[in-house]
């Protein structure tokens, strides 16, 4: 019977320790032991809901910390499906796991907001002109992709090996440099917004970002205001 209550208690503290609530209500839930014992889990969630308004982690419900075929199968290590954040426990910091988090809440908010972020094409036209230059830039270093690949601002597999396998984003990041803020962003225009809304929370003067990305940069600064959207609470 000790024996059994011990066993008992042990699991619901391991229960515990690996589950818990934030003041917003998400629940987090560690499936697998994160890589990096440094991390402090708790610390890292409570910055996210110190950082980002309200109204924009309405859409999340959960996050879980594991490893799932998806990070495999898609070269990924986090993604964000009917309200829960799935975020890969191998990380190499705080901060790779935070922008990661941050990465993801972008994903969360383009079915609820999706009209007041592309309803205009203002950040698919700035994003097409982007392609396009470089798209140019790479014909004359002797990448050939076709045209029409560049110019659809959907996901395309192809041309995600493409900038991720033949080109690397190593070098890729140097090509882009003042045109797209990282080697990740012309992959979609959907990946565009997710990285700017990222790095709007990493680079809180955003000099950077409304420079690089201006129309991107003043969608992401009108999200800000509950007021002007019609899906806020």
């Amino acid at each position: 019977m000790l024996r059994n209550y011990i066993q008992t208690q042990q699991a619901r503290l391991m229960e515990q320790q690996n589950s818990f609530y934030t003041p917003n209500g998400i629940h987090v839930y560690v499936d697998s032991p994160l890589s990096n014992k440094d991390i402090d889990l708790e610390k890292l969630i409570s910055k996210v809901e110190n950082t980002i308004p309200s109204h924009l982690l309405s859409e999340v419900e959960m996050v879980i910390v594991g490893w799932f075929d998806e990070f495999e199968e898609r070269k990924i290590n986090a993604f964000y499906k009917d309200g829960t954040l799935h975020v890969s426990n191998i990380q190499e910091d705080m901060e790779d796991m935070y922008d990661d988090v941050i990465h993801e809440i972008a994903h969360s908010l383009e079915t609820p907001y999706g009209y007041e972020i592309y309803g205009d094409k203002k950040i698919e036209k700035e994003f097409l002109r982007k392609r396009k230059y470089l798209y140019d830039t790479l014909w004359k270093m002797g990448y050939k992709i076709p045209l029409s690949v560049f110019m659809d601002p959907e996901y395309n597999e192809d041309l995600d090996l493409f900038l991720y396998e033949k080109i690397g984003y190593d070098k890729l990041s140097h090509i882009v440099e003042g045109i797209f803020i990282s080697a990740y962003a012309p992959t979609s225009l959907r990946e565009y917004f997710a990285t700017g809304f990222t790095e709007y929370y990493l680079d809180s003067n955003h000099e950077f970002l409304s420079k690089v990305s201006p129309a991107l940069y003043q969608k992401l600064s009108l999200l800000q205001k509950p007021e002007k959207l019609d899906n806020s609470t």
